[in-house]
């Protein structure tokens, strides 16, 4: 570790259990007063939904290592939470716990997930060895723990299918009994096993399986203190949680225990001061930031730990996207392929940093995800992609995209689709890709406008100008991608400076130089000149002739929305 962070808490790079951070001294954004606020406000079960990578593993460790019996009061010594004495006296290590995260809970098959709960199951009461010679529990039920963490001569955990399904009731009626205190139950991304298996196709067998688990620990268990959830989305049409009385859940839309994921402003500031980053602030505002739950903004804690973390290593790092790595993004590409004319127009307003007006549904099943466009606007909203920025009087909440860095998601993912889609029609790619061999602008402006007109622009609002040449620079990097024969740079330094696209025909010894300019304001003649005359003045043919290029030809091209105007350079 550099000199300068000697004696400073490491960074949790990853880390989501709250005792390891605690006792071997990584850094701890102080989110115990949920602990309070959960008493005070009281539900049978709570279930909070919120985006991936904002701290709901973490907290849910946290929950644990407050309530659980035998856990270690020092964890939690100067945090928010230790100031509430009487509180911790009366709550703190007074309660079995039973915890889970059906993260891991998934396969391609039905079999394969009931084998993964069952893991996850017998894994969870293997924590409770002392259940086997209890002597507040009967034989039967003595019996019956044992089948729960019972495993074959290979290890594999062996729980028949009407023992998994009430095997959280029985866990918890057993703890119940020791103890003579109720239980608590924490399940950590109840979603995901629904999210795998409407992916896999036995959608219908998980949701009756977890149904019944579910209602079985939390519906009629006398031996339930209360429960807390975790998950990305909010599925109860499909009756998972039907008939549970102080039942609660807590969205993005919700002002109630905002504060608890995410980091905000102050907390970010914090941070950047404890390790000397203040001068990164704006930055890390720009990339991060813009999420809204409830009244509250925040940014997203696994991107700043992240940046931060990539700063002590080097510190003249620039922000990346973290948070695109974290799990797949098909949902952008999903929505992008059902998007009609009206709806890609939405998506330009969106990039653009616009605003647009759409109707939340917040109780959606997996099978009504991508029925219609409409939901996969709110899927949008729920799992992060998309943010809110207020509500009409009509109920309409007005949807932007947070920050740079899921900006940058959907740019990448609209390229991606536009790259699909044209190489569908590989005899015109290949015959727009030659113009530029030929020196043919007429055909070069012709086949670009035509490509532009399918895809997605940036409209002339609040994004800086380099960033709209960055949009038009990555489509054609795009359309030149599948040429055989053609070896493409781009940013490459060459003379003075980096041209932005430069390509080399080795065995036509052919080289092209191609500069993009935004046209503001339409003004297409001066930007390609603008274009061309960088290209000139910083001596970029250099580098291709310095690599045997006989021919080098070179292109200003100007950009405005889904126009575009091509001017050749003069030898």
């Amino acid at each position: 570790m550099a000199s300068g962070f000697a004696g400073k808490a490491r960074l949790p790079m990853g880390i989501e259990d709250f005792e390891t951070i605690r006792k071997d001294g990584f850094y701890y954004v102080d989110k115990t007063g949920l602990v309070k606020d959960l008493l005070e406000n009281m539900s049978y079960v709570s279930l909070f939904t919120r985006p991936r990578r904002f701290g709901k593993t973490l907290n849910m460790s946290m929950l644990k290592n407050f309530f659980e019996t035998g856990s270690d009061r020092a964890l939690f010594d100067g945090l928010e939470i230790s100031k509430e004495k009487e509180l911790c006296d009366e709550y703190m290590g007074k309660f079995p716990v039973i915890s889970i995260s059906l993260k891991g809970a998934e396969s391609n098959t039905f079999d394969g997930a009931r084998e993964m709960f069952r893991n996850i199951i017998g894994k969870e009461a293997l924590r409770f060895p002392f259940l086997t010679q209890s002597p507040n529990l009967t034989e039967t039920e003595r019996k019956q723990y044992k089948a729960l963490i019972h495993v074959d001569d290979k290890g594999i955990f062996t729980i028949d299918d009407i023992l998994l399904k009430n095997s959280l009731l029985l866990l918890s009626s057993f703890l119940h009994k020791h103890y003579g205190q109720k239980t608590i139950i924490l399940i950590d991304e109840y979603d995901v096993p629904l999210d795998k298996a409407y992916q896999a196709g036995y959608y219908d067998a998980m949701v009756d399986f977890i149904r019944t688990l579910f209602g079985q620990a939390l519906k009629t268990n006398g031996s339930l203190y209360f429960a807390v959830l975790t998950g990305c989305l909010r599925i109860s049409k499909e009756s998972i949680f039907t008939g549970l009385n102080n039942f609660n859940v807590y969205t993005v839309k919700d002002v109630q225990y905002n504060e608890y994921f995410g980091f905000s402003d102050r907390e970010v500031r914090d941070m950047l001061a404890c390790y000397g980053f203040m001068e990164k602030y704006d930055a890390i505002k720009e990339w991060y930031d813009g999420y809204r739950f409830g009244e509250l903004e925040v940014y997203c804690p696994w991107d700043v730990v992240s940046y931060c973390h990539a700063l002590k290593m080097n510190a003249a790092m620039r922000p990346r996207n973290y948070w695109v790595n974290t799990s797949s993004n098909s949902i952008i590409r999903q929505f992008i392929d059902k998007a009609d004319g009206n709806t890609r127009d939405e998506i330009e307003r969106l990039i653009g940093g616009e605003s647009i007006k759409k109707k939340i549904r917040q109780e959606l099943t997996y099978r009504d995800l991508d029925s219609t466009i409409d939901n996969l606007w709110s899927i949008l909203f729920t799992t992060g992609y998309l943010t809110q920025c207020g509500e009409d009087d009509n109920g309409l909440t007005k949807l932007v995209i947070p920050n740079r860095e899921i900006r940058w998601i959907f740019v990448e993912q609209i390229q991606e689709w536009f790259e699909a889609e044209t190489k569908k029609d590989m005899q015109k790619l290949e015959g727009f890709c030659r113009a530029f061999e030929e020196n043919d602008t007429e055909a070069i402006e012709k086949g670009f406008n035509s490509y532009l007109r399918k895809t997605v622009s940036i409209r002339d609002t609040s994004v800086r100008k380099d960033r709209k040449e960055n949009f038009y620079h990555g489509i054609l990097l795009g359309l030149f991608a599948g040429m055989d024969g053609w070896k493409v740079k781009s940013n490459a330094e060459s003379g003075d400076g980096y041209c932005d696209i430069s390509v080399e025909v080795e065995d036509k010894e052919i080289g092209m130089l191609i500069e993009l300019k935004y046209a503001e304001k339409a003004a297409f003649d001066g930007a390609c000149r603008e274009a061309l005359a960088q290209i000139a003045d910083r001596n970029y043919e250099e580098a291709l002739t310095d690599d045997g290029m006989r021919t080098i030809y070179k292109y200003g091209i100007a950009c405005y929305k889904k126009r575009c105007k091509v001017m050749k350079g003069q030898d």
